[in-house]
Protein backbone atom coordinates (compact mmCIF):
# COMPACT_ATOMS: atom_id res chain seq x y z
CA UNK A 1 0.00 0.00 0.00
CA UNK A 2 2.34 2.20 1.05
CA UNK A 3 4.51 1.80 -2.37
CA UNK A 4 1.71 2.40 -4.66
CA UNK A 5 0.74 5.84 -2.71
CA UNK A 6 4.28 6.76 -2.90
CA UNK A 7 4.42 6.11 -6.18
CA UNK A 8 1.32 7.69 -7.51
CA UNK A 9 1.92 11.23 -4.92
CA UNK A 10 5.24 11.11 -7.72
CA UNK A 11 2.61 10.86 -11.12
CA UNK A 12 0.71 13.58 -9.61
CA UNK A 13 3.17 15.43 -9.04
CA UNK A 14 4.94 15.68 -12.06
CA UNK A 15 1.96 16.50 -13.53
CA UNK A 16 0.96 19.50 -11.36
CA UNK A 17 4.53 21.19 -12.19
CA UNK A 18 3.97 20.91 -15.52
CA UNK A 19 0.61 22.51 -15.64
CA UNK A 20 2.38 25.61 -15.24
CA UNK A 21 3.23 27.85 -17.87
CA UNK A 22 5.16 30.97 -18.23
CA UNK A 23 6.55 33.34 -20.26
CA UNK A 24 9.69 32.60 -20.13
CA UNK A 25 11.41 30.79 -23.07
CA UNK A 26 14.06 29.32 -21.17
CA UNK A 27 11.72 27.91 -18.66
CA UNK A 28 9.94 26.70 -21.28
CA UNK A 29 12.89 25.19 -23.35
CA UNK A 30 13.63 23.40 -20.27
CA UNK A 31 10.13 22.25 -19.63
CA UNK A 32 9.86 20.79 -23.03
CA UNK A 33 13.13 18.83 -22.42
CA UNK A 34 12.19 17.71 -19.07
CA UNK A 35 8.69 16.16 -21.34
CA UNK A 36 10.60 14.40 -23.29
CA UNK A 37 13.40 12.82 -20.82
CA UNK A 38 16.03 15.19 -22.17
CA UNK A 39 16.98 16.19 -18.26
CA UNK A 40 20.88 17.16 -18.93
CA UNK A 41 20.05 19.62 -21.43
CA UNK A 42 16.88 20.91 -18.78
CA UNK A 43 19.71 21.27 -16.69
CA UNK A 44 22.10 23.58 -18.83
CA UNK A 45 19.33 25.58 -20.26
CA UNK A 46 18.11 26.72 -16.60
CA UNK A 47 21.43 26.90 -15.37
CA UNK A 48 22.82 29.05 -18.29
CA UNK A 49 19.30 31.29 -17.57
CA UNK A 50 19.10 31.46 -13.92
CA UNK A 51 22.56 33.33 -14.28
CA UNK A 52 20.64 36.60 -15.52
CA UNK A 53 17.92 35.73 -12.89
CA UNK A 54 19.21 33.80 -9.98
CA UNK A 55 15.98 34.35 -7.87
CA UNK A 56 13.54 33.24 -10.56
CA UNK A 57 11.68 30.79 -8.78
CA UNK A 58 9.90 29.11 -11.44
CA UNK A 59 13.16 28.17 -13.13
CA UNK A 60 14.40 27.07 -9.84
CA UNK A 61 11.58 24.99 -9.13
CA UNK A 62 12.01 23.51 -12.41
CA UNK A 63 15.83 23.15 -11.70
CA UNK A 64 14.96 21.54 -8.70
CA UNK A 65 12.62 18.74 -10.67
CA UNK A 66 15.00 18.12 -13.20
CA UNK A 67 17.96 17.30 -10.98
CA UNK A 68 15.40 14.95 -9.08
CA UNK A 69 14.23 13.42 -12.28
CA UNK A 70 18.01 12.61 -12.97
CA UNK A 71 18.49 10.97 -9.63
CA UNK A 72 20.92 13.46 -8.55
CA UNK A 73 19.67 14.08 -5.51
CA UNK A 74 22.20 16.04 -3.37
CA UNK A 75 21.88 19.10 -6.00
CA UNK A 76 18.23 18.84 -6.15
CA UNK A 77 17.88 19.70 -2.19
CA UNK A 78 20.31 21.72 -2.62
CA UNK A 79 18.01 23.88 -5.13
CA UNK A 80 14.87 23.10 -3.92
CA UNK A 81 15.79 23.56 0.30
CA UNK A 82 15.54 27.27 0.24
CA UNK A 83 12.65 27.66 -1.89
CA UNK A 84 10.06 26.77 1.15
CA UNK A 85 11.79 29.34 3.14
CA UNK A 86 10.90 32.23 0.55
CA UNK A 87 8.29 34.70 1.12
CA UNK A 88 6.84 34.36 -2.38
CA UNK A 89 6.86 30.04 -1.83
CA UNK A 90 4.01 28.36 -3.60
CA UNK A 91 2.28 25.32 -2.83
CA UNK A 92 4.63 23.61 -5.70
CA UNK A 93 7.91 24.54 -3.63
CA UNK A 94 7.12 22.33 -1.17
CA UNK A 95 5.42 19.58 -3.50
CA UNK A 96 9.35 19.24 -4.96
CA UNK A 97 10.94 19.36 -1.69
CA UNK A 98 8.65 16.76 -0.40
CA UNK A 99 9.56 14.59 -3.74
CA UNK A 100 13.05 14.99 -2.97
CA UNK A 101 12.78 14.09 0.47
CA UNK A 102 10.71 10.44 -0.72
CA UNK A 103 13.99 10.39 -3.07
CA UNK A 104 16.25 10.14 -0.23
CA UNK A 105 14.19 8.47 2.15
CA UNK A 106 14.37 11.29 4.80
CA UNK A 107 10.60 10.64 6.35
CA UNK A 108 10.84 12.81 9.03
CA UNK A 109 12.11 15.79 7.57
CA UNK A 110 9.22 15.36 4.50
CA UNK A 111 6.51 15.19 7.52
CA UNK A 112 7.92 18.10 9.18
CA UNK A 113 8.33 20.13 6.11
CA UNK A 114 4.36 19.84 4.71
CA UNK A 115 3.67 20.49 8.22
CA UNK A 116 4.86 23.41 7.60
CA UNK A 117 3.36 24.19 4.33
CA UNK A 118 0.29 23.26 5.52
CA UNK A 119 0.34 26.39 8.10
CA UNK A 120 1.29 28.96 5.02
CA UNK A 121 -1.42 27.17 2.84
CA UNK A 122 -4.01 25.70 5.34
CA UNK A 123 -6.95 24.79 2.28
CA UNK A 124 -3.91 22.95 0.11
CA UNK A 125 -5.64 19.18 -0.86
CA UNK A 126 -2.07 18.92 -2.47
CA UNK A 127 -0.50 19.39 0.95
CA UNK A 128 -3.16 17.31 2.50
CA UNK A 129 -2.73 14.08 0.30
CA UNK A 130 1.21 14.36 0.26
CA UNK A 131 1.59 14.48 4.08
CA UNK A 132 -0.88 11.64 4.24
CA UNK A 133 1.10 9.65 1.71
CA UNK A 134 4.09 9.93 3.52
CA UNK A 135 2.71 9.04 6.97
CA UNK A 136 0.69 6.11 5.33
CA UNK A 137 -2.07 3.99 6.42
CA UNK A 138 0.44 2.29 8.79
CA UNK A 139 0.18 5.35 11.28
CA UNK A 140 -3.40 4.78 12.49
CA UNK A 141 -6.01 7.15 11.57
CA UNK A 142 -3.81 9.90 10.82
CA UNK A 143 -3.40 9.85 7.27
CA UNK A 144 -7.62 9.39 6.61
CA UNK A 145 -7.87 12.04 8.48
CA UNK A 146 -5.72 14.51 6.31
CA UNK A 147 -7.35 12.74 3.23
CA UNK A 148 -10.17 13.29 4.36
CA UNK A 149 -9.34 17.30 5.48
CA UNK A 150 -7.96 17.72 1.93
CA UNK A 151 -11.49 16.76 0.62
CA UNK A 152 -13.20 18.81 2.92
CA UNK A 153 -11.09 22.11 2.28
CA UNK A 154 -9.90 21.52 -1.68
CA UNK A 155 -12.62 19.09 -3.15
CA UNK A 156 -11.52 19.47 -6.77
CA UNK A 157 -8.49 17.88 -5.76
CA UNK A 158 -8.41 13.59 -7.53
CA UNK A 159 -5.78 12.05 -5.42
CA UNK A 160 -7.10 12.36 -1.82
CA UNK A 161 -10.45 10.83 -3.54
CA UNK A 162 -8.17 8.05 -3.99
CA UNK A 163 -6.81 7.26 -1.50
CA UNK A 164 -9.32 8.12 0.66
CA UNK A 165 -11.39 5.42 -1.26
CA UNK A 166 -8.25 3.16 -1.58
CA UNK A 167 -8.22 3.38 2.61
CA UNK A 168 -11.71 2.46 3.03
CA UNK A 169 -11.93 -0.26 0.43
CA UNK A 170 -8.97 -1.93 2.62
CA UNK A 171 -11.10 -0.77 5.94
CA UNK A 172 -14.39 -2.77 4.31
CA UNK A 173 -16.11 0.55 4.61
CA UNK A 174 -18.29 0.31 1.97
CA UNK A 175 -20.44 3.68 1.57
CA UNK A 176 -17.50 6.24 1.42
CA UNK A 177 -15.57 3.39 -0.84
CA UNK A 178 -17.95 3.63 -3.62
CA UNK A 179 -19.09 7.54 -3.19
CA UNK A 180 -15.34 8.60 -3.32
CA UNK A 181 -14.07 6.03 -5.86
CA UNK A 182 -16.93 7.35 -7.74
CA UNK A 183 -16.07 11.15 -7.47
CA UNK A 184 -12.43 10.03 -8.12
CA UNK A 185 -13.06 8.84 -11.66
CA UNK A 186 -15.13 11.59 -12.59
CA UNK A 187 -12.08 14.19 -11.43
CA UNK A 188 -9.39 11.80 -13.18
CA UNK A 189 -11.43 10.07 -16.14
CA UNK A 190 -8.47 8.79 -18.16
CA UNK A 191 -5.31 8.18 -15.46
CA UNK A 192 -2.93 4.83 -15.03
CA UNK A 193 -4.94 4.65 -11.48
CA UNK A 194 -8.70 4.98 -13.40
CA UNK A 195 -9.44 1.67 -13.96
CA UNK A 196 -8.25 0.11 -10.77
CA UNK A 197 -10.93 2.25 -8.69
CA UNK A 198 -13.76 1.45 -11.11
CA UNK A 199 -13.18 -2.13 -10.36
CA UNK A 200 -12.85 -1.24 -6.68
CA UNK A 201 -16.57 0.70 -6.70
CA UNK A 202 -17.99 -2.45 -8.71
CA UNK A 203 -16.51 -4.70 -5.84
CA UNK A 204 -17.77 -1.72 -3.16
CA UNK A 205 -21.59 -2.54 -4.27
CA UNK A 206 -21.10 -6.06 -4.01
CA UNK A 207 -20.15 -5.94 -0.76
CA UNK A 208 -22.79 -3.72 -0.32
CA UNK A 209 -25.36 -5.76 -1.21
CA UNK A 210 -23.57 -8.92 0.28
CA UNK A 211 -24.10 -7.29 4.15
CA UNK A 212 -28.03 -7.66 5.09
CA UNK A 213 -26.89 -5.04 8.45
CA UNK A 214 -25.77 -2.58 6.67
CA UNK A 215 -29.10 -2.68 4.08
CA UNK A 216 -30.70 -2.12 7.47
CA UNK A 217 -28.79 0.50 8.99
CA UNK A 218 -27.26 -0.85 11.52
CA UNK A 219 -23.97 0.88 12.64
CA UNK A 220 -24.37 3.61 10.26
CA UNK A 221 -22.96 6.86 12.62
CA UNK A 222 -23.29 9.59 9.67
CA UNK A 223 -27.04 10.99 8.39
CA UNK A 224 -25.82 11.33 4.48
CA UNK A 225 -24.14 7.54 4.76
CA UNK A 226 -27.47 6.35 6.12
CA UNK A 227 -29.86 8.40 4.00
CA UNK A 228 -27.47 6.77 1.02
CA UNK A 229 -27.90 3.58 2.26
CA UNK A 230 -31.95 3.48 2.97
CA UNK A 231 -32.07 4.39 -0.38
CA UNK A 232 -30.37 2.21 -1.95
CA UNK A 233 -31.74 -0.70 0.29
CA UNK A 234 -35.27 0.89 -0.88
CA UNK A 235 -34.26 -0.57 -4.90
CA UNK A 236 -31.95 -3.80 -3.75
CA UNK A 237 -34.61 -6.22 -5.12
CA UNK A 238 -33.58 -5.04 -8.81
CA UNK A 239 -30.38 -6.84 -7.88
CA UNK A 240 -31.84 -9.99 -6.46
CA UNK A 241 -29.92 -11.46 -9.96
CA UNK A 242 -26.64 -10.13 -8.75
CA UNK A 243 -24.34 -6.86 -9.42
CA UNK A 244 -23.78 -6.35 -13.18
CA UNK A 245 -23.83 -3.22 -15.26
CA UNK A 246 -27.39 -3.74 -16.38
CA UNK A 247 -28.72 -4.04 -12.71
CA UNK A 248 -26.48 -1.75 -11.46
CA UNK A 249 -27.96 1.18 -13.82
CA UNK A 250 -31.70 0.10 -12.79
CA UNK A 251 -30.93 0.07 -9.03
CA UNK A 252 -28.86 3.73 -9.45
CA UNK A 253 -31.72 5.29 -11.96
CA UNK A 254 -33.81 4.39 -9.13
CA UNK A 255 -31.87 5.49 -6.62
CA UNK A 256 -31.27 8.86 -8.24
CA UNK A 257 -35.04 9.72 -9.01
CA UNK A 258 -35.61 8.80 -4.83
CA UNK A 259 -33.22 10.51 -3.79
CA UNK A 260 -33.96 14.05 -5.30
CA UNK A 261 -37.66 13.22 -4.49
CA UNK A 262 -36.08 13.02 -0.56
CA UNK A 263 -32.91 14.19 0.16
CA UNK A 264 -31.64 16.60 -2.08
CA UNK A 265 -32.73 19.84 -0.47
CA UNK A 266 -30.60 18.46 2.81
CA UNK A 267 -28.04 16.81 0.94
CA UNK A 268 -27.15 18.63 -2.41
CA UNK A 269 -24.64 16.55 -3.85
CA UNK A 270 -22.76 17.45 -7.18
CA UNK A 271 -21.95 13.17 -8.08
CA UNK A 272 -25.96 12.83 -7.31
CA UNK A 273 -26.35 15.87 -10.03
CA UNK A 274 -24.22 14.46 -12.65
CA UNK A 275 -26.22 11.56 -12.46
CA UNK A 276 -29.25 12.99 -12.60
CA UNK A 277 -28.03 15.33 -15.71
CA UNK A 278 -27.39 12.03 -17.43
CA UNK A 279 -30.16 10.51 -16.85
CA UNK A 280 -32.01 13.64 -18.75
CA UNK A 281 -29.58 13.67 -21.55
CA UNK A 282 -30.25 9.96 -21.69
CA UNK A 283 -27.13 9.13 -20.72
CA UNK A 284 -27.09 7.18 -17.95
CA UNK A 285 -26.80 3.81 -19.35
CA UNK A 286 -23.81 4.55 -21.21
CA UNK A 287 -22.43 6.02 -18.26
CA UNK A 288 -22.56 2.69 -15.81
CA UNK A 289 -21.27 0.83 -19.07
CA UNK A 290 -18.21 2.80 -18.55
CA UNK A 291 -18.04 3.12 -15.07
CA UNK A 292 -19.04 -0.85 -14.39
CA UNK A 293 -18.92 -2.96 -17.90
CA UNK A 294 -15.31 -3.35 -18.26
CA UNK A 295 -14.65 -4.37 -14.99
CA UNK A 296 -17.60 -6.56 -14.33
CA UNK A 297 -17.50 -8.67 -17.89
CA UNK A 298 -14.85 -7.21 -21.04
CA UNK A 299 -17.01 -9.64 -23.42
CA UNK A 300 -20.26 -8.06 -22.76
CA UNK A 301 -19.33 -4.43 -22.26
CA UNK A 302 -17.96 -4.62 -25.60
CA UNK A 303 -20.45 -6.25 -26.98
CA UNK A 304 -23.07 -3.84 -25.81
CA UNK A 305 -20.77 -0.71 -26.89
CA UNK A 306 -20.82 -2.20 -30.15
CA UNK A 307 -24.19 -2.45 -30.73
CA UNK A 308 -24.70 1.02 -28.72
CA UNK A 309 -21.52 2.57 -30.55
CA UNK A 310 -23.72 6.10 -30.86
CA UNK A 311 -25.19 6.14 -27.74
CA UNK A 312 -21.39 5.55 -26.08
CA UNK A 313 -19.80 7.14 -28.14
CA UNK A 314 -21.93 10.38 -27.75
CA UNK A 315 -21.32 10.02 -23.64
CA UNK A 316 -17.18 9.62 -24.50
CA UNK A 317 -17.57 12.92 -26.10
CA UNK A 318 -19.47 14.58 -23.49
CA UNK A 319 -17.43 13.34 -20.80
CA UNK A 320 -14.08 14.51 -22.49
CA UNK A 321 -15.26 17.71 -22.99
CA UNK A 322 -16.52 18.85 -19.84
CA UNK A 323 -15.19 19.20 -16.14
CA UNK A 324 -15.99 17.84 -13.01
CA UNK A 325 -16.18 20.19 -10.39
CA UNK A 326 -17.11 19.27 -6.88
CA UNK A 327 -18.10 22.99 -5.34
CA UNK A 328 -17.45 23.95 -1.55
CA UNK A 329 -19.33 23.06 1.43
CA UNK A 330 -20.86 19.14 0.03
CA UNK A 331 -18.85 17.84 2.68
CA UNK A 332 -20.98 15.24 4.43
CA UNK A 333 -18.11 12.46 5.96
CA UNK A 334 -18.35 14.07 9.80
CA UNK A 335 -18.60 11.04 11.71
CA UNK A 336 -15.10 9.27 13.84
CA UNK A 337 -13.10 8.14 11.65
Amino acid sequence: MKKLLLTSGVFISTLFVFGQQTDNAADETAKTYIRQGDYQNAVVVLNQALQKDNQNLEMLKDLAFAYYLSRDYQKSLAVAKPLVNRPDADVQSYQILGMIYKGIEEKKDCEKMYRQGLKRFPNSGVLYNELGEVLGTESGNEAIKLWEKGIEVDPGYSSNYYNASLYYYSKNEKVWTVIYGEIFVNIESYSARTEHIKDMVTEGYKRIFSDPALLKGQGIKNDFAAAFISNLSAHSDVVSGGITAESLTTLRSGFVLTWFEKYAKQYPFRLFDYMHQLINLDMFEAYNQWLFGATQNTALFQAWTKSHADAYNKFLNFQRNRIFKLPAGQYYQTEPK
